[in-house]
């Protein structure tokens, strides 16, 4: 079959460049053979033996040293590799095969004595001299190596000096924070691909590394100085690179580096960077959690690497926000396979193709379109797969749409969840760990009640005596999860505002996805059976902070450019979250930022026979029954009905309306 036009072009161009880099590698070789004789030869010249006479005789070996270096040439690919790119193992094979070609012309030589040096002395004497000596091989062994990777390092130099004068209008002007390792790092990948960006400067608060360089790049000033040398160096671009910092000192600097209106790329914190993928790649725009200011809160991954590693690992809901997460992270610890479950087919499908991205299209990676509500597929899926590790995240989250639909909420929330826990112990899984909510304390709406059933059969399960470890981890708002504030507020200010915040004082507890994930997946070493484990999340942040800051972080001002209004709580919405009821207190773990509720008894008997009631009464869809209900299974629950009676007569008077007309 005939190759198309365009490859056998392409062919024929790598091909020409490929001899003519061998092509200049073996004119080197020559000049450093010549080199070496004339070096090794030197007393010659002292003994009046005329120079031309000494090289002639030289060129005897010539046609040996072309064969030979080019078939170690050859042999190691040598012309093969992209220099442009090029590691220490591709510099070794420059080494590895002048010395292994200088040994064999070294064994020929003494074997067949095919190169005599011959002289005439000024008296006109013609003078048979000594062969090669053994300090030549060695000079052209040294001479050829040195010119080789010289000859290449002077061109990819100018090169890239070229490259830059071309390209400085379409690069960013970029200042890197942190003169450390990673930068070092970062400064070594921008060098060795075609990147946006322009190196400038670097910026460290470490006086003994000011005025010093690192790759070419100077430490120009400290983090005082940011929005100094942004002016001074015309920066485009700012990259924060310093990875194990958290905490205060990383909220002021990154909230000096938002306001000189320059783009900012962050890097992960340490607990959360890939292996073997690139520094560069890992690289993010800066949010609004960067800018809460609380200490980054990291956890021992050694025990969770030991339940997850060769496991088959379910997650419902794992096209979402949490659930996506879990896929991501639960990857980095090796699973046998995962199994992701979700209703939403496009969410499904972007994480599915995010870590076929990331770790080959040969990962063990399973997507299953269907709800947990479906109780019959959910049992057929489970006797396929066998899963041995389940995160259910898969539920209904927003308050204000739960309120107006609780029997949604039920049929969804604790009914999925009763579903994937009776599956999860008829088929033996290992352990079992839902995704609750710091609103199922006390709830006072309909989504937090839900959740707080979910709890109650999660415990229920546990007290049935299953073989499976069952457990639920509780934790506050999650900053850009689907059901937060934070997608509201960006496409409020994209709209020129104004930002809606429903009270002034109204506070919250918040976490990044990150850290609510970790925590799911470290309370999967603690589970033994029932247990509901709590996130010290430090202080709660007031929402109108929250809008400030992301107002600021989209080059805004507050106030200003866009404004923040009030609007008022609305349905079941409280001034602050709980998370903990009075009745569970609390014990420590062995991780001091993850606490476990003492376990609430569960009358098994009496709960099973109010949950299939619920089950009668959602198929009726009666809002006000299923309320009633879930006050019933939640004795904490405290709804205020007034807004469910108000939109339930806006239904019935728009469905008169319609059978009017």
């Amino acid at each position: 079959m005939k190759k198309p036009k365009l490859k056998t072009k392409s062919f024929t161009i790598r091909t020409l460049r490929e001899w003519g880099i061998l092509a200049v590698d073996l004119i080197t070789v020559i000049i450093c053979y010549m080199g070496a004789i004339l070096f090794s030869q030197a007393y010659l010249l002292q003994q009046n033996i005329a120079l031309q006479d000494i090289l002639l005789n030289a060129f005897a070996g010539v046609p040996v040293v072309i064969i030979v270096f080019g078939l170690s040439f050859l042999a190691f690919r040598v012309f093969k590799v992209v220099w442009r790119y090029a590691r220490g193992r591709d510099y070794l094979r420059i080494v590895g095969s002048c010395v292994v070609a200088t040994l064999i012309f070294a064994i020929l030589d003494q074997s067949f004595k095919f190169i005599d040096i011959k002289g005439t002395h000024q008296a006109g004497t013609l003078v048979t001299l000594k062969q090669i000596t053994y300090p030549a091989y060695v000079m052209l062994g040294v001479f050829s190596t040195m010119s080789i990777i010289l000859v290449r390092l002077l061109y990819e130099f100018v090169y890239a000096r070229q490259r830059d004068k071309l390209e400085v209008g379409k690069r960013k002007r970029t200042m890197i924070i942190g003169a450390g390792y990673t930068a070092s790092v970062i400064l070594e990948e921008l060098s060795r691909q075609d990147s946006i960006y322009n190196p400038i400067c670097l910026i460290d608060d470490d006086p003994d590394k000011l005025g010093r360089i690192i790759n070419e790049i100077e430490v120009v000033g400290t983090t005082k100085e940011i929005a100094i040398c942004v002016q001074k160096y015309a920066i485009d671009t700012i990259i924060f690179a310093i990875p194990s910092l958290g905490g205060e000192v990383r909220q002021k600097i990154l909230q000096v580096c938002n306001s000189t209106k320059c783009q900012i790329k962050v890097l992960p914190y340490m607990s959360e960077m890939i292996d073997n993928v690139n520094i560069t790649k890992q690289m993010r725009d800066i949010n609004i959690g960067d800018l809460l200011g609380r200490q980054q809160i990291t956890f021992d991954d050694v025990g969770v690497a030991s339940y997850i590693y060769d496991k088959i690992v379910m997650v419902t809901g794992g096209g979402g926000s949490i659930g996506s997460e879990l896929c991501r992270q639960i990857s980095k610890y090796k699973p046998r396979r995962i199994i992701i479950v979700d209703i939403y087919e496009n969410c499904a499908y972007n994480i599915q193709q995010e870590l076929l991205r990331t770790y080959g299209a040969d990962y063990d990676l399973h997507v299953e379109i269907l709800s947990v509500t479906d109780y019959d597929k959910m049992d057929d899926l489970f006797k396929e797969f066998r899963p041995q590790i389940i995160f259910h995240a898969a539920a209904h989250k927003h308050v204000p749409l739960m309120e107006t639909v609780p029997e949604e909420a039920v049929k969804n929330n604790v009914f999925g969840t009763y579903n994937m826990a009776i599956l999860a112990d008829k088929h033996k899984v290992q352990k079992f760990i839902m995704i609750s909510t710091d609103k199922a304390v006390n709830p006072t709406n309909v989504m937090g009640a839900t959740k707080r059933c979910c709890e109650e059969i999660v415990q229920m399960m546990a007290q049935k005596g299953s073989s499976t470890e069952f457990a639920a981890v509780r934790f506050g708002n999650v900053l850009g999860s689907n059901g937060s504030v934070i997608p509201l507020f960006k496409k409020q200010i994209e709209n020129g505002g104004p930002v809606t915040v429903t009270h002034p004082d109204i506070i919250r507890y918040f976490m990044t996805i990150p850290e609510a994930v970790s925590l799911v997946l470290q309370a999967g070493t603690f589970a033994h059976g029932g247990e509901i484990f709590v996130l010290d999340m430090g202080k709660q942040v007031k929402i109108v902070t929250l809008a400030e800051n992301l107002i600021t972080l989209m080059g805004h001002k507050p106030y200003v450019d866009i404004d923040i209004v009030f609007t008022g709580l609305r349905p079941g919405e409280k001034l602050f979250e709980e998370l903990l009821m009075n009745e569970e207190g609390l014990k420590k773990t062995a991780n001091e930022k993850i606490f476990v509720g003492h376990q609430v008894d569960i009358n098994i008997k009496g709960f099973t026979e109010e949950l299939e009631k619920m089950r009668a009464i959602c198929a009726t869809n009666d809002k006000h029954a299923v309320v009633e209900q879930l006050k019933i299974l939640v004795p904490t629950f405290k709804h205020d009905t007034a807004y469910l009676e108000k939109i339930t007569k806006q239904a019935e008077e728009y469905q008169k309306e319609v059978l009017a007309k």
